[in-house]
């Protein structure tokens, strides 16, 4: 759940309303969200609203730069209408519907949503978008090419991603094609070195000193970091906490902690999720680069035609 919470300041100081967020996840538990405008909405937990939403809408249009174009490839040679799932604030789907291709986009969170829809009206788009889960998708119509980037896995259950599976086969028209890429359990060192029994007793990690502040147009001040606070080598699962601050004139008046479960899946188990879903044409490639896998990839994409 969401509190709010003031603190009184000591005489001198000025009063500051902090907004703590801190949700323990149970992959596949949904709360309620309070909508602006009013109203509750359930939808399923996961990290990308408030603070986290805003930094991401904010400062992360760049991150990966070379997925852009790699997605892109796909949807021109592929085949249109595409859809971007976990399309966030719009950092592949704005530059997709810029270049006048047609792909709509949907996100379990409301909040990326608006933030995506906003970013677009900005420069005069006006995109699909959908509030869906992976596993709840249900969109109006079929798409020749579906592509899910840096998303599989988050704030889910092992059965929810096999139904995300499920969907995204019954989504695509005839011929269609699914690319879906993974981050690999050992790409992370700082994480995969909790695997052995023996390192686990460190978690959860300390938290580690504040990042550099990142300024907003608004005149507000962003910094985010985070921690891994459990690690189940068993269920490969791996529990991280974001930890965000938005500060003004030097002040905080916002902060938030949310905790993620996320799935940790190896090449072979997504091979035969991808089967089970029906996809029996599967090509694996390395980290973005059109090449065979190799282990030094940290990312591996799955290209899957039904």
């Amino acid at each position: 759940m969401t509190v709010s919470m003031k603190v009184v300041a000591p005489p001198g100081e000025r009063e500051v309303t902090f907004l703590r967020a801190r949700l323990r996840l149970d992959p596949g538990r949904r709360v309620a969200v309070e909508r602006e405008g009013g109203g509750i909405e359930e939808m399923p937990e996961t990290w990308h609203y408030g603070l986290v939403a805003k930094w991401w809408s904010e400062f992360n249009d760049d991150f990966r730069a070379q997925e852009i174009p790699y997605f892109r490839r796909f949807i021109e040679h592929d085949g249109q209408p595409a859809l971007d799932v976990a399309c966030g604030t719009g950092r592949l789907l704005l530059p997709y519907l810029r270049a006048g291709l047609d792909v709509d986009g949907c996100d379990i969170s409301a909040e990326m949503i608006a933030l995506c829809r906003e970013k677009a009206a900005r420069e005069g788009l006006s995109p699909t978008l959908f509030v869906q889960a992976m596993h709840e998708l249900d969109p109006p119509r079929r798409y020749r090419t579906i592509f899910v980037c840096g998303a599989f896995g988050l704030g889910s259950t092992y059965e929810q991603d096999c139904e995300a599976l499920d969907r995204f086969y019954a989504h695509l028209e005839p011929g269609g094609t699914l690319v879906l890429d993974s981050e690999v359990p050992y790409a992370d060192t700082g994480q995969w070195r909790y695997w052995p029994k023996s390192e686990r007793d460190a978690l959860p990690e300390a938290r580690g000193p504040a990042r550099e502040r990142r300024p907003d147009a608004d005149g507000a001040e962003y910094s985010l970091r985070s921690r891994i606070v459990e690690l189940d080598p068993l269920a490969q699962r791996v529990a991280l906490e974001m930890h965000a601050e938005m500060w003004r004139d030097g002040a905080l008046v916002e902060e938030e902690d949310r905790v993620l479960d996320i799935r940790l899946y190896f090449k072979n188990e997504l091979l035969l999720m991808l089967e089970r879903a029906g996809f029996d044409d599967v090509e694996v490639e390395g980290d973005h680069n059109d090449a065979p896998p190799t282990p030094d990839d940290d990312f591996l994409v799955f290209v899957a035609r039904k």
